[in-house]
């Protein structure tokens, strides 16, 4: 299918033949009829991107501080790579459209196939023939509605819910600063809400045009003071919008001069927003900055699974307003079709863009889409790379599962640099992301539904790179078919899945699986490990981890998704334990601090003992600094003492002696020697590189780990 793409690094924007999306769980997938360009957020995101470096660094001076911050705790070089990687993946545009239902995906309640409905989101609501969208940000459209006009439901629903903010009824004066596509739609709304509408817009043009929509009356900036006294008798408008699109700082300061005693100033657009004190003062002016579409904006238990509010909590959340509008426009109370001012198809889609950064004039542009049966397209060869063609006896053949960050970061630089494989095909459920990693890492193809790569005869190997609740799933459907994986951790995010896979592995002659505790790999975990082997009593261990905070409702927070820090992070530290130590620990007692409603069970400190009764304390700690560094291991035994500073310097201190082993430019977390150790052993050169039993002891442990903290008692392992 076709999909209109930008580069972030380039500023280019193309059009993609990629893989058809999935849906998932209470997901639909959607024909896109229309989508709507929006000329605020995208022209924003189009200008930034079209920047160099430089320009880049000075319109966010907030990233350039993480990236220096990241340069001092990991290296230089990483970063840098990090930071272009990022740069170089590409950006789905749009979240406004509408179309049909031609797929539903489990657990969707409410709609079905042929239901035409109007789409909302970020990621979601893209540029596409085609789009997965979740139950809550899609609307059914009413009859009477086309789709042209559903596709202005999302921007309609941000000027719906300004509107609200502003509290006002029926003969209210209201003033509107900005008449662009946003402040048109407010325009109607207000309109069609019985107040009397000033509108205020720097091209002419446009303030005819708020006329035609409802406007009582449009003036330009130098007319707007006198306008308004005139508008209102003197006494100042009941509320004002503002829905301009500037760093300028003007608008504010016009609301105020405009406003009546006590009104009310909802900021809809993206303006400058230095406060003048005194006319806000001496009025006692309410000012509000309106969030998006509504309530659940923002939410991903709202927007992703369907949570909804109560209806008599929260009478309009950001569903409720994208029907309220399409309610508006089904009964002839607004009217978007004035609003259109150019007609794009998908396959020019580049030129949409071309439009709203440019010099000619511009409204509403809308993106076209044939109608078209459903294609087969979950399978996409990649033409920049040979398809592959190899018997799964001559050679190692990957396939890998996601094309995440880490993905695309970490795993698959590695695997090219490395080589020694022939890269089969990748798949993500967007479909997006894998036809960018199988173009850049040459993958034969890309796909978005996994069974593409699990049934594929010439795959011999999958690599498991999803969100952690799909991990053991995927390596028991992978193991079933005869393919070796290399799992990302967790293994499991439950008992029930790890019993599952423990009773796998006692098969006889079954593929090898190995967990990316990467770690355990690296040069100067090497360097420790053989320092400590020279023990003769046992091990004390303290590992500090800086984590960091996460904000509410990252899918990792979640327990039927991520598994929750102790589970998806907290793994790792307790495998590089068990590496120091070489036995997975037996007991363990956690202690966390108040969660505040801040954190989510990731201040804790967590002290293993292991059979040789060694100690590890992991303190995993989310209430730091993040310019911090992130990792600190502190180890004691016999007279002797080893510190690791965050995978950059190790010092080790024996009889008074100091050795220094350092990292200047870059960390080296192991990565790259975790996959080389893989893939030797696949080929029968070496042993497994991380024992069965320490896997499923690692994995049991962060289990009990998690267990002892919601206890509060001591859990044997």
């Amino acid at each position: 299918m076709k999909q209109l793409l930008q580069n972030m690094k380039t500023g280019q924007a193309v059009v993609a033949e990629v893989p058809m999306p999935t849906p998932g769980d209470g997901m639909a997938l959607i024909r896109t009829a229309n989508s709507l360009v929006s000329a605020g957020t995208e022209r924003m995101l189009v200008s930034f991107a079209k920047q160099g470096l430089l320009g880049k660094a000075r319109s966010r001076p907030d990233l350039i501080r993480e990236v220096l911050n990241k340069a001092r705790r990991e290296g230089l070089l990483t970063t840098i790579e990090a930071a272009l990687n990022k740069l170089d993946q590409p950006f789905a545009l749009g979240y406004s459209s509408a179309g049909t239902i031609v797929k539903t995906g489990p657990g969707l309640v409410g709609f079905k196939a042929g239901d035409r409905v109007a789409c909302a989101g970020g990621g979601y609501a893209v540029h596409a023939e085609y789009a997965i969208i979740p139950q809550n940000l899609m609307v059914p459209i009413p009859e009477p509605v086309n789709f042209e006009e559903a596709a202005f439901a999302t921007i309609g629903a941000i000027a719906m819910q300004g509107f609200r903010l502003s509290e006002v009824g029926v003969g209210a004066r209201v003033g509107i600063i900005g008449l662009g596509l946003l402040g048109l739609l407010t325009t109607g709304i207000a309109r069609a809400a019985g107040c009397q509408v000033l509108g205020v817009e720097l091209d002419p043009a446009r303030a005819d045009l708020a006329l035609q929509v409802g406007a009582n009356k449009a003036v330009n900036r130098e007319q707007a003071i006198e306008a308004a006294r005139s508008f209102t008798q003197g006494d100042g408008l009941d509320a004002i919008l503002i829905c301009a699109d500037t760093s300028d700082n003007d608008p504010l300061i016009l609301a105020g001069e405009i406003a009546r005693d006590r009104a009310k100033v909802v900021v809809v657009g993206s303006v400058g927003m230095e406060v003048p004190r005194k006319p806000y003062y001496e009025k006692e002016l309410e000012l509000v900055v309106s969030r998006s579409y509504g309530p659940g904006r923002y939410d991903p238990a709202y927007e992703e699974k369907a949570h909804d509010y109560p209806i008599g909590y929260v009478r309009w959340t950001e569903t409720r307003n994208i029907a309220a509008f399409l309610t508006l426009l089904a009964e002839d109370k607004l009217d978007v079709s004035p609003l259109i001012s150019h007609r794009v198809a998908i396959e020019e889609g580049a030129r949409a863009y071309a439009i709203i950064t440019g010099d000619q004039p511009y409204l509403g542009v809308l993106l076209t889409y044939e109608e078209q049966n459903l294609p087969d397209e979950r399978r996409i060869l990649n033409t920049a790379a040979p398809s592959v063609r190899v018997r799964p006896d001559e050679i190692l053949a990957l396939g890998v599962l996601g094309a995440g960050n880490y993905a695309l970061s970490t795993f698959l630089p590695v695997v090219k640099r490395i080589g020694g494989i022939a890269p089969v095909g990748i798949a993500s459920a967007s479909g997006v992301s894998a036809h960018y990693a199988a173009r850049r890492f040459g993958f034969g193809f890309a796909a978005s539904e996994a069974e593409t790569l699990l049934d594929d005869p010439v795959i011999n190997m999958i690599a498991i790179l999803t969100r952690h609740h799909l991990h053991s799933q995927q390596i028991q459907a992978a193991i079933q078919v005869g393919k070796h994986v290399y799992c990302e951790k967790p293994l499991a995010i439950n008992t029930e899945e790890l019993k599952q896979i423990e009773q796998m592995l006692q098969g006889e002659n079954q593929p090898l699986l190995t967990v990316g505790f990467n770690r355990r790999f690296a040069p100067l975990a090497q360097h420790l490990k053989a320092f400590v082997d020279t023990r003769h009593e046992p091990l004390y261990m303290h590992y500090r981890l800086n984590a960091n905070v996460l904000p509410k409702g990252h899918w990792l927070l979640d327990p039927e998704v991520g598994g929750g820090r102790i589970i998806g992070e907290g793994c790792h530290f307790i495998d590089f334990l068990t590496f120091l130590v070489g036995e997975s620990p037996v007991e363990v007692l956690t202690q966390g601090l108040p969660d505040g409603g801040i954190y989510s069970e990731d201040n804790v400190i967590m002290t293993f003992r292991f059979p040789d009764q060694s100690l590890g304390l992991v303190s995993y700690l989310a209430n730091g600094d993040k310019s911090f560094p992130k990792e600190y291991l502190e180890v004691f035994f016999g007279g002797q003492v080893a510190t690791l500073n965050d995978w950059r310097l190790l010092e080790t201190v024996a009889k008074g002696r100091r050795k220094v082993k350092r990292h200047l430019l870059r960390q080296d977390k192991g990565h790259s020697n975790a996959w080389r150790a893989f893939l030797a052993a696949v080929q029968g050169q070496e042993e497994l590189p991380i024992p069965y039993e320490q896997l499923l002891g690692v994995t049991r442990a962060s289990f009990a780990a998690l267990e002892s903290l919601r206890s509060g008692k001591r859990v044997e392992i």
